[in-house]
């Protein structure tokens, strides 16, 4: 395992760990944010892994499987989250938008297929005195 897979694994396993943490939090401002960084580090990992498999083969070294098997681990633990925070979002969204007024002419329409104008209710009030 070459020292530049290692800088490269802990790197890319510091920005797992970072964003799993804001997602842990449902903080998606930060974990979107930390969207640049892990893609860096993913693929710094990627080429420090292609440059170590080009080298003299000697088989897989248990360091590299133990390396390989946590940063799976975190990648799993991030996708979850991930997953759990697009649920979280879209029961916002939906939250919001059905709290919204709706338009009084949406969705309707003249015969000569123009917008229909709205109409406006009259103020009226109820009185419990008989």
């Amino acid at each position: 395992m070459t020292q530049d897979l290692i800088d490269a694994a802990v790197e890319l396993a510091d920005a797992l760990a970072r964003e799993n943490e804001a997602l842990t939090r449902l903080d998606l401002a930060r974990a979107a944010a930390m969207l640049a960084a892990k893609r860096r580090a993913a693929e710094a990992f990627e080429q420090a892994r292609s440059a170590a498999n080009r080298g003299p083969a000697a088989g897989k070294p248990k360091l590299v499987r133990t390396v390989e098997e946590q940063l799976a681990a975190l990648a799993e633990e991030n996708r979850a989250l991930l997953e759990r925070a697009i649920r979280v979002q879209r029961r916002v969204i939906g939250t919001i938008a059905e709290a919204l007024p709706r338009a009084a002419s949406a969705g309707r329409y003249r015969a000569d297929g123009v917008p229909a104008a709205g109409r406006k209710v009259p103020a009226f009030a109820l009185s419990a005195r008989a």
